[in-house]
């Protein structure tokens, strides 16, 4: 961790040079997308926690964020792609709207990913809040509620909008989009991330 939080730490300050003629490293939308917020360059990160690169990329994005400018927001959009990521994307949007997000969204992923368990029924969503010390009734009761699956059908327009196939896909001012695979590693697509928000900037 301390290893990537360095790498990234160089790449905040020195990164965009590395890609800035490295066949770009993004792809820009057909159709711009609004954006929520006018006066900040919008960031959102399309993600899924079953995901293993969503998982993969999660300490670069995490330290990207502790980092980023002011003038930037950061948003995490979990649409389920796939209807087998639904209890997935209901959690997420159900944290966010009980503002738990903080304390459930990192045991989540470890729960899937290092614990290997699978998460897939609201129930075992519910124990691991209960195991985090939250009310995990409240929260399954909240993962079925009007507000969630609002956020679920928003989520995935705007997926639909951004032309998103796959995720970790970033999508950078509602114009450009960039993942791992498009950018050719997790370091080049925070540089490219950078170089992004640097040219919205100063727009």
């Amino acid at each position: 961790m301390k290893k990537i939080v360095s790498i990234l730490a160089a790449l905040m300050f020195a990164g965009t040079t590395m890609v800035a003629n490295a066949q770009s490293g993004y792809e820009e939308l057909e159709s711009p997308q609004r954006t929520a917020n006018p006066d900040k360059v919008e960031v959102v990160e399309f993600f899924w926690y079953g995901c293993p690169h969503c998982f993969s990329f999660e300490p670069y994005i995490k330290a990207w964020k502790e980092a980023k400018p002011d003038n930037v927001e950061f948003i995490n959009a979990a649409p389920p792609l796939n209807p087998a990521w639904k209890v997935h994307s209901q959690a997420f949007y159900a944290a966010q709207v009980l503002g738990v997000l903080d304390q459930f969204h990192e045991p989540m992923f470890n729960a899937i990913h290092v614990d290997k368990k699978p998460m897939r029924k609201p129930k075992d969503v519910a124990r691991l809040v209960d195991s985090l010390g939250l009310d995990g009734e409240k929260f399954q009761k909240t993962m079925k509620s009007f507000n969630v699956d609002a956020k679920i059908r928003q989520s995935l327009q705007m997926a639909s909008n951004a032309g998103i196939s796959s995720v970790p896909t970033v999508i950078v001012n509602g114009r450009y989009r960039t993942s791992g695979t498009i950018a050719g590693s997790y370091e080049n697509l925070i540089a490219v991330l950078n170089d992004l928000v640097a040219k919205e900037s100063a727009q």
